[in-house]
């Protein structure tokens, strides 16, 4: 995974001289410089869920990893702290996800649970 602009490492930029450090991506080249997903209506506790076989689509980078990740339900507030992006790029490249058959909205039933918005917000916090 490639750590963005925002990471908490600091870094001199895609030729770094140090070994350890990472080349950073800028988040708005991740969704070709969309601001605003596809699929409106995605907020930060919506449950997502990958089906196994979209592990075989050809996806790449941060895709790939929402695909795998999401092979059990995970919110998108949940997806950016795996990925360590920022919550709008993650809402666009979620979008394009769901737009393409390759992730679907888990239908959540009534009311959030205490606990569930406990764990988004700390999650939320953690970006």
């Amino acid at each position: 995974m490639i750590p963005y602009a925002g990471s908490h490492r600091p870094s001199s930029g895609l030729h770094s001289t140090d070994p350890d450090e990472d080349p950073v991506i800028r988040p708005f080249m991740l969704t070709n410089g969309r601001t605003q997903p596809l699929q409106d209506g995605l907020r930060i506790e919506t449950l997502l869920y990958a089906a196994p076989a979209a592990l075989s689509a050809p996806l790449r980078f941060e895709s790939r990893r929402i695909v795998e990740l999401a092979q059990s339900p995970m919110s998108v507030a949940d997806l950016s702290v795996a990925l360590r992006a920022p919550l709008g790029v993650v809402r666009v490249i979620v979008a394009d996800l769901i737009t393409q058959g390759y992730l679907t909205v888990q239908e959540s039933v009534g009311e959030l649970s205490t606990s569930l918005i406990e764990r988004i917000r700390d999650r939320v916090r953690a970006l």
